[in-house]
């Protein structure tokens, strides 16, 4: 049995060659494309247009891979351990948590000074968000799944109260209430060449760690007793998870915003090709979520230019029939 799950997919390699033909058009698009449109022959030239090309598009475009990266490994992690295929960071409030977090960060900057506080308030905002959505589920003793993905939601809403009653109280003259409203509805950060370099190495970490979890996430998804049985400390096991997967939200939240669903599509997609095993799944994830947000990024420069569209609601027209579609499909 382990030995034919082990086995790679004849659908693998294709997948895989899929994910880098799309990755090099994303890619030439993102650079490419914006208020000024700068070909690939031109991107290595001293003008203006190739310093435009790789000193503001190319980290943007690492930072946009990174987080689009970030949001697909925590929707695997969180639908392998809620066991629930409809979990992902947005839906379960965990992205709301790490939200608020990073906007007590930007709104009081003297509270908490700290060059780090916006990653570290939207870390203890999204575990804190993730472990109450996982008690409200086990409560009772009994795993509910469909309580789960209403937990999420009501806890969504109630955190997103809570960040505009933030923004009320404490945003004044000197806040620039504009960028944090924009921040809220999504868009990749112009990140410096060091910041973009650091979150795609971190992006490497928490593939290498979703890998290292993978036998245990397998096991969960048949059912805790089983996993038990199997040697797996499932609340333990199921703490370090979450922490993981609101790790990976936070990044994603604090260079990138609120940008729903690209945890909901990309496990789901890949999960139909590749199979269910995470180890299988940990690295096409990490490429077709950053490939997507690419792209998406792409779309939000380009379609009206010079204004922007925020990424959210791009991911949203896209994600939205995604999910009702699973609602219809797959029964909570």
């Amino acid at each position: 049995m382990s030995e034919r799950h082990s086995r790679p997919r004849p659908g693998a390699a294709r997948a895989w060659a899929l994910l880098l033909v799309l990755a090099a058009l994303a890619l030439v698009a993102a650079l490419s494309l914006g208020a000024a449109t700068v070909p690939p022959w031109r991107w290595l030239g001293g003008d203006a247009a190739g310093e435009l090309v790789r000193v503001w598009r190319a980290p943007r475009v690492a930072t946009a891979f990174a987080v689009g990266g970030c949001l697909a490994l925590a929707g695997l992690m969180f639908q392998g351990v809620f066991r629930n295929p409809l979990a992902e960071p947005y839906l379960l409030g965990s992205a709301s948590g790490a939200a608020v977090g990073a906007a007590v960060a930007l709104l009081l900057p003297a509270a908490v000074p700290s060059g780090l506080s916006l990653p570290l308030l939207a870390f203890a905002g999204a575990w804190g968000a993730g472990w109450l959505v996982l008690l409200v589920a086990r409560a009772g003793g009994a795993w509910q799944s469909g309580r789960l993905l209403l937990a999420g939601v009501a806890l969504a809403a109630i955190l997103s109260a809570l960040r505009s009653l933030m923004l009320m109280l404490w945003g004044d003259e000197t806040t620039n209430l504009r960028a944090i409203v924009s921040w809220q509805l999504g868009g990749v950060q112009n990140a410096a060449w060091s910041e973009a370099l650091a979150l795609l190495a971190a992006l490497a970490v928490l593939v290498l760690l979703v890998r290292a979890l993978a036998p245990g996430l397998d096991a969960l998804g048949l059912g805790e007793e089983t996993a038990h049985a199997m040697g797996v400390r499932t609340a333990a096991f199921s703490a370090r998870a979450v922490m993981l997967a609101s790790l990976a939200t936070a990044l994603a939240v604090a260079w990138g915003g609120l940008i729903g669903f690209v945890g909901l599509i990309v496990p789901h997609v890949l999960r139909w090709w590749l199979g269910p095993l995470h180890a299988r799944l940990a690295a096409s994830c990490a490429v077709a979520g950053g490939v997507l947000l690419v792209a998406v990024d792409a779309v939000a420069r380009a379609a009206l230019a010079p204004s922007e569209i925020p990424i959210g609601l791009l991911t949203a027209l896209i994600g939205g029939p995604f999910f009702l579609f699973l609602l219809l499909r797959v029964r909570p």
